[in-house]
């Protein structure tokens, strides 16, 4: 791990580890933090739409969301900068307003019910791996020592995401996935139309041209 090639990815995922630890053992944290739509509503706590996503609801979700969040993160961060498309600034762009769209609908959903909670950076991961497979499709990261394409593991997450949302267990904001999944996959694209339209053919022929191991 090199923190000088991906110094945005390494502190993001470092305030995410650090928030959710210390939520771990402090319930007061989670419950200031949390994303509660009904609070929202009532007492302009805008700010949850933000603080929700650097909490988990334990260390098997932190260490998913961070896993992927390390191999796809550190890719856009490099793309971003290398192909002339805003830099950092736009990588953080994606990953807050992820953080805040992919929540939305949830919270248009349940801005009435007293008892809805959820928490996770489920938006902003979402995001990041399906922009990350605009100029990379066939990339591979290694699951349990397989090799999957990126392509394949960013539908197999969607997938993962959709069926414990319709089981609905804890706090895990799994709608959050679909929603920050669809605006990474636009945010890249509009992104790419206004700063680097040139890269499209190039980003069209990598994906209907497939290959495995780079």
């Amino acid at each position: 791990m090199n923190f000088s090639a991906a110094p945005i990815t390494f502190i993001l995922i470092a305030v995410n580890v650090i928030v959710s630890l210390i939520g771990f053992s402090n319930a007061d944290v989670i419950d200031k933090t949390i994303m509660w739509p009904y609070g929202i509503k009532r007492e302009k706590q805008y700010y949850r739409f933000i603080t929700s996503g650097f909490i988990h609801a334990d260390f098997i979700h932190l260490l998913f969301n961070m896993f992927s969040f390390y191999y796809f993160g550190s890719a856009i961060e490099f793309y971003f900068s290398q192909y002339g498309l805003g830099g950092n600034v736009s990588y953080l762009l994606l990953y807050f307003l992820a953080l805040i769209i992919a929540d939305i609908p949830s919270y248009l959903k349940h801005q009435d019910d007293y008892n809805y909670r959820a928490l996770g950076a489920s938006g902003a991961v979402s995001a990041v791996i399906f922009a990350c497979i605009l100029f990379q499709p066939w990339g591979t990261i290694l699951i349990y020592f397989i090799p999957m394409p990126f392509v394949v593991f960013a539908f197999v997450y969607l997938g993962y995401c959709i069926y414990m949302s319709k089981k609905n267990l804890g706090h895990v904001n799994h709608d959050a996935h679909l929603w920050g999944s669809l605006f990474g996959l636009i945010f890249t694209a509009v992104l790419i139309a206004v700063m680097s339209p040139q890269l499209f053919p190039d980003i069209l022929q990598e994906l209907l041209h497939p290959h495995f191991g780079r």
